[in-house]
């Protein structure tokens, strides 16, 4: 469906969303392996978007930035700072800040567009582009563990220190599973799943607000309040964020020496946007009296 909100059946009755929705028809070279569907067209615009925003950014740097060049060294810097350096230490994060950042961009990338007016469908919303950051991922791990310690990485990663040696029948066998079988399966369904259970959460409360108010009726619009708060609630946290965001990168635009301070009070603010829109799902089902 292209929509958010499906159309209402023909018997009158609530059809919620279904998986068919992961799997629309496709516009261009139908029947073929290079077939395109609306899916595929979001993960092409959302790469050239990636490649125009990045060329425009850094075309003319300068001493001091504007605000593309701004948008970019932010972006570039919370990725080195606060998941590279943080997780894996200054020199292997250097090492990995290039791998690091195309994933950790293109998915933020692919998933916005989730809650894009007229796409409404995050790109790895489907498991073959969660499956392939998963690969990619999971072969730099297996790749970086062997060549900083090839004695030792398997060995700790099978046989845990401080284990008693007849847990080791346990253990082992749910290490190497875990560790080298299942992990990349977990890895691409933790953001596949979040994709969907997201996109269906929208699409039943749009959808359920249009079956109270247009074809329930009565009293049975009253519901329509609840479920058009919960779906607005999760589309307005993502708008707060957003907001947020942007305004950051004004001020750094402005005030770029102060761009550690301002990123601080970024993540507080979208901390704080994140929860005012759970508690406006819980406020939205509260039974008020009369």
């Amino acid at each position: 469906m292209n929509l958010l909100v499906p159309s209402a059946a023909n018997d009158g009755g609530f059809h919620g969303p279904s998986l068919d929705e992961f799997f629309p028809p496709g516009f261009l070279f139908q029947g073929t392996a290079f077939e395109i569907n609306r899916i595929v067209a979001i993960r092409i615009l959302v790469t050239i978007v990636i490649l125009v925003l990045f060329w425009l950014g850094t075309r003319k740097m300068t001493v001091v930035p504007g605000r593309g060049q701004s948008i970019v060294e932010m972006l570039l810097g919370f990725v080195r700072t606060n998941i590279a350096e943080d997780t894996l230490g200054k020199k292997d994060g250097t090492r990995f800040l290039p791998l690091l950042t195309a994933i950790f961009i293109t998915t933020v990338a692919m998933n916005f567009t989730g809650i894009v007016p007229g796409l409404n469908m995050a790109g790895t919303a489907v498991i073959g582009f969660p499956l392939l950051l998963a690969l990619v991922a999971y072969v730099a791990f297996i790749y970086a563990g062997v060549k900083k310690h090839p004695a030792a990485f398997f060995r700790n990663a099978l046989f845990p220190p401080g284990v008693p040696w007849p847990i080791y029948f346990v253990v082992t066998p749910i290490e190497f599973i875990s560790t080298f079988i299942l992990r990349p399966v977990t890895l691409a369904l933790r953001l596949l799943m979040n994709m969907i259970a997201g996109h269906m959460l929208l699409v039943l409360c749009f959808s359920a607000t249009q079956f109270f108010l247009f074809t329930a009726g009565g009293w049975f619009g009253l519901f329509s309040i609840g479920t058009f708060a919960f779906g607005l609630a999760s589309i307005g946290s993502a708008i707060g964020v957003g907001i947020v965001v942007g305004k950051t990168i004004e001020s750094v635009a402005r005030q770029p020496e102060l761009q550690g301070r301002l990123s601080t009070l970024m993540f507080l603010g979208i901390a704080f946007t994140e929860a005012l829109a759970f508690i406006a799902i819980a406020v939205a089902f509260i039974p008020f009296p009369a």
